[in-house]
């Protein structure tokens, strides 16, 4: 399973719907599931868990990226940075381990392709932390090659899991 995640807020994002064009074009077999989740969660705070109590947000957004096999993260770039909200989602998940080395697609839907590479930039560094393994990273600019440059990078990220699952030779 695919978890699809928008780092914008709008309802309309074209993020998001990005993300919609990803699941209407899976693969058979493929389930791309989109977490709506993040306006639900709560400033990270690391005090909020030592005192015993993780939000149910929180927890449901752990238990989404826990049970994928892969996330496809659709993000604009605001201030020439990624969203706080998407910031904060990944602050939840870094000392949790859920990111840990999990093969992420990164893209952003945006109106020209010059746009939104700065903020690609600062997500895949954040990435970094986790050790996330990064597929894709450029932005997709919507027009006429659009669908099938979302296609694609579902099919690149269906590969990069695949061979993830592949048992390794022996040296």
């Amino acid at each position: 399973m695919i978890l699809g995640v928008s780092g914008s807020l709008q309802k309309k994002s074209g993020n998001l719907a990005l993300l919609e064009l990803a699941k209407a074009n899976a693969p058979s077999g493929v389930e791309l599931r989109i977490f709506d989740g993040l306006r639900q969660l709560p400033h990270f705070d690391p005090d909020i868990e030592a005192a015993g109590a993780t939000p149910s947000a929180v927890a449901a957004l752990r238990a989404a990226v826990a049970e994928a096999d892969a996330l496809l993260i659709a993000s604009p770039e605001y201030g020439h940075s990624l969203p706080g909200s998407l910031k904060n989602a990944i602050d939840w998940l870094i000392g949790t381990g859920e990111l840990e080395t999990k093969i992420v697609a990164v893209t952003a839907a945006v109106p020209i392709a010059e746009r939104g590479r700065l903020g690609l930039k600062a997500l895949r560094d954040t990435l970094g932390a986790v050790s996330a393994q990064i597929v894709g990273g450029e932005p997709l600019a919507r027009g006429l090659d659009f669908e099938p440059r979302v296609r694609e990078l579902v099919l690149a990220l269906v590969a990069a899991v695949t061979s993830a699952r592949q048992p390794q030779p022996n040296p």
